[in-house]
């Protein structure tokens, strides 16, 4: 058979990664056909299948878990070389691809990811947004955003700066009908917009005063997993809503809402960039990471 080249190996790296073709395709900048048309090529030439497909998954066979064994780590040596050398333009180039939470990713997006496009306009940002944990390393990911308590232990973290907070918001007709909770077992009392978790399970609204930590089981007619839909749902007087401070920010501003329980919602450590500290960066990382550690000098000074 021809010697497999760089595309196919990407190829199967990227489809054993991202778990379907048409990511995988989306990933490489290629048709799902031609990457198709591709592994079918490498498979034909190597005499053994790499993947079981059906219409609704895709696997790696015991051929294809032995591949990305023995390949997966030297293309990733093969990418840090080609890094390093592109490493001694002045002008960075290239993709960073990052996995944050999806209240991560609205954080970091205007303040530090448009500002970087903006000095470096060869280089292209992937973000990938999931509620749960992911090994950025397994995934094919240069960095993840997350908040600090959840980067794993052997990554770098770099932090954000800005600190998180949350807020307990209803419309002003919403408190006028149903009045205004003053400690947080009000809450009971309430329709509240309950927290879907990534894993299925509703979140139990966090507070705390004192030194003193509440968690209250809320209870309420809707349930809801994104951020914006939570909003919608206040701004439309169905219930109070608890949501991250950014998120809300703008209407509690504007009077569009009213934040209540405020004394209860401290601030907490924040969002931290992090990557593995043996993998030789990029210059486009390099840059991006030097960024966010200029935008969280300016916002402690």
């Amino acid at each position: 058979m021809e010697k497999a080249g760089l595309q196919e190996l990407q190829a199967v790296v990227a489809i054993a990664q991202r778990g379907t073709f048409r990511a995988a395709a989306i990933d490489l900048g290629m048709s799902t056909t031609a990457l198709s048309h591709t592994i079918g090529r490498l498979e034909t030439g190597l005499g053994v299948r790499l993947f079981n497909r059906t219409t609704r998954s895709v696997s790696l066979t015991d051929a294809g878990r032995l591949f990305m064994q023995r390949v997966a780590p030297s293309l990733q040596d093969l990418h840090a070389a080609l890094e390093s050398v592109r490493a001694q333009r002045e002008t960075p180039s290239g993709k960073i691809r990052i996995n944050a939470a999806p209240f991560a990713a609205r954080a970091i997006i205007s303040p530090l990811v448009l500002e970087f496009l903006r000095r470096y306009p060869d280089m292209n940002v992937d973000i990938v947004t999931e509620g749960k944990l992911v090994d950025i390393v397994k995934d094919g990911f240069d960095l993840g955003v997350r908040v600090e308590a959840l980067v794993p232990t052997d990554m770098i973290a770099v932090s954000l700066g800005r600190p998180q907070r949350h807020a307990v918001v209803g419309t002003p007709e919403y408190l006028e009908q149903h009045g205004t909770p003053l400690v947080p077992t009000d809450l009971l009392d309430h329709r509240c917009i309950r927290v879907r978790l990534p894993d299925g399970s509703l979140f139990r609204w966090r507070f705390e005063k004192d030194g003193e930590p509440v968690q209250i089981d809320v209870r309420g007619p809707l349930a809801l997993d994104e951020a914006s839909l939570t909003r919608t749902a206040v701004l439309e007087s169905a219930g109070v809503g608890y949501l991250f401070e950014q998120d809300i920010l703008s209407d509690i501003e504007a009077g569009r809402v009213v934040r209540v329980l405020e004394d209860w919602t401290p601030s907490y450590p924040g969002l931290c960039l992090y990557y593995p500290g043996r993998r030789n960066l990029s210059a486009g990382v390099r840059a991006f990471l030097d960024l966010a550690r200029e935008l969280s000098r300016g916002e402690r000074e």
